[in-house]
């Protein structure tokens, strides 16, 4: 599963692998030989979700320099220790290419943000005030933190509900994505009845209802979640908002759901006809820690 998504990047664009330290090296570029387009980096780390832990890369607005934004990292809330190596990688990633760096206090992962690049972005109350991440914190000191890290300018809190089995307490990289400034999907439930079936109804009433600064409404296209699935009785969060972008093309998770993988993928293609959309079956993942979602925020830059 990991070389087949990183064998699908390195087809557009480098990739950039971190094996961890020098002892599993050798696996790893035995994984990926014959693979070109790749650079394997010896870089300690706890868990392979680097989306969550790496640093977000921002543009400064006066000279349009690369900037890695470092949030406060703990592992969902202190959920899976140890994240010592987690929470280092991110200068770590920075020094390595060269990039300024800029510390948050706040504790942040990427999969809780998503921006158009454009000054909005969609977050939720969930992760990013939850007392195990941000105590004391509130909504008002939360916004000035993303506002001064990311420069975004209008903030939508999408607090409907996430789904059974996130252990991430509702990333919206689960939830409601940008295809591009302006236009957001939003996963819906595919089964009237699905117990996430209410939350994410709200979260698409929400975002409907949302009006920019401009006075402007988001084109909002509701997107069907899988049929529930259950690794060792437990449901498993499953939704095609977890796509990934690259260059010239769009990696969308499939499930092995006829009905549903088929809409998802029509719906890509016209809403993206400039990219090629390949989808990328997850159902072999394993989920909990270490586990990999196929996707990283639509902004910035994605990193594996």
């Amino acid at each position: 599963m990991f070389v087949r998504f990183i064998s699908e990047l390195a087809r557009v664009q480098p990739v950039h692998v971190l094996s961890g330290p020098s002892s599993v090296r050798q696996r790893a570029s035995d994984f990926l030989a014959g693979i070109n387009n790749v650079t394997i980096h010896e870089m300690p780390t706890n868990d392979t979700w680097i989306r969550d832990y790496g640093p977000t890369f921002v543009k400064r607005c006066d000279d349009g320099a690369l900037v890695g934004v470092d949030w406060q990292f703990n592992a969902w809330g202190g959920k899976y220790p140890p994240f010592d190596d987690d929470a280092r990688a991110a200068q770590a990633i920075c020094k390595l290419i060269g990039c300024p760096r800029s510390v948050s206090p706040m504790y942040c992962e990427g999969g809780a943000l998503e921006t158009d690049g454009a000054g909005t972005l969609l977050t939720t109350s969930s992760v990013l005030l939850s007392a195990t991440r941000n105590p004391g914190w509130t909504r008002e000191m939360v916004e000035s933190e993303l506002q001064r890290q990311l420069g975004v300018t209008n903030i939508i809190w999408v607090d409907g509900g996430g789904m059974l089995g996130d252990d991430t307490d509702g990333h919206i990289d689960q939830l409601a994505r940008f295809v591009s400034p302006g236009v957001v999907v939003v996963a819906v439930s595919s089964r009237i009845s699905d117990p996430n079936q209410a939350g994410l109804a709200e979260n698409l009433r929400t975002i409907k209802q949302v009006k920019l600064l401009d006075g402007s409404s988001l084109e909002v296209h509701p997107l069907p979640t899988p049929p529930p699935r259950f690794i060792d009785q437990q449901r498993v969060p499953e939704s095609y908002c977890n796509f990934l972008f690259a260059n010239g093309a769009v990696l969308v998770p499939t499930f092995q759901s006829e009905e549903t993988d088929r809409v998802a993928l029509r719906m890509f293609e016209k809403l993206l006809p400039n990219r090629k959309v390949v989808p990328i079956d997850c159902c072999d993942l394993i989920w909990g820690r270490g586990a990999l979602h196929c996707a990283s925020q639509h902004q910035p830059l994605a990193k594996l």
